[in-house]
């Protein structure tokens, strides 16, 4: 496994990464859930979905062009 030649571009721009640290953050924040979920307006089953989304978006944002990561030269 090799990184791709411009992974700094793919890291800084690429909407893909951007998501993923989105679904990071809040996978770090289910570590505080049991501590705030009766003070939550939103239900498991809905917390689940957001989750979901957030990880199918970063998953297609991968395979959309991106003219800031890959510029045509």
């Amino acid at each position: 496994m090799t990184l791709v030649p411009n992974w700094r571009r793919v890291l800084r721009y690429a909407w893909s990464v951007r998501i993923l640290a989105l679904a990071a953050i809040f996978s770090g924040l289910e570590v505080a859930l049991p501590f705030v979920d009766a003070q939550l307006p939103i239900s498991d089953r809905g917390r689940a979905l957001v989750y979901f989304v957030i990880t199918v978006t970063a998953l297609l944002l991968r395979f959309v062009a991106q003219p800031a990561v890959n510029p045509k030269d």
